[in-house]
């Protein structure tokens, strides 16, 4: 598998409710799942640090659905580190290596 040896992802993040700083370093999001929906939009994002982010060093935006989940799967490689910053009211959860 040409992302690494569990394409599930060897880490997995429950619960984000708050932007996060899930890893830091080098990695592979895999998967973001909305687990509760919201009223704004998230982010996912190549970083070490929770302020500043931007679409310069976004991978992907957590849409806000209205009352659908949304399974965002990537693969993408980050190279600063991983921060999930779900929108207002969203819960998320992320696997990554």
């Amino acid at each position: 598998y040409p992302y690494g040896p569990n394409p599930q992802g060897k880490y997995t993040m429950l619960g984000i409710t708050a932007p996060t700083v899930v890893k830091s370093g080098p990695g592979v999001v895999l998967q973001v799942v909305e687990i509760v929906s919201g009223s704004g939009s998230g982010g996912v994002y190549d970083a070490t640090l929770l302020t500043g982010n931007s679409a310069a060093n976004q991978i992907a935006v957590i849409p806000a659905t209205g009352g659908t989940i949304d399974n965002i799967s990537l693969p993408f490689v980050f190279v600063n580190g991983l921060v999930v910053a779900p929108g207002t009211g969203q819960t998320l959860a992320v696997s990554y290596t």
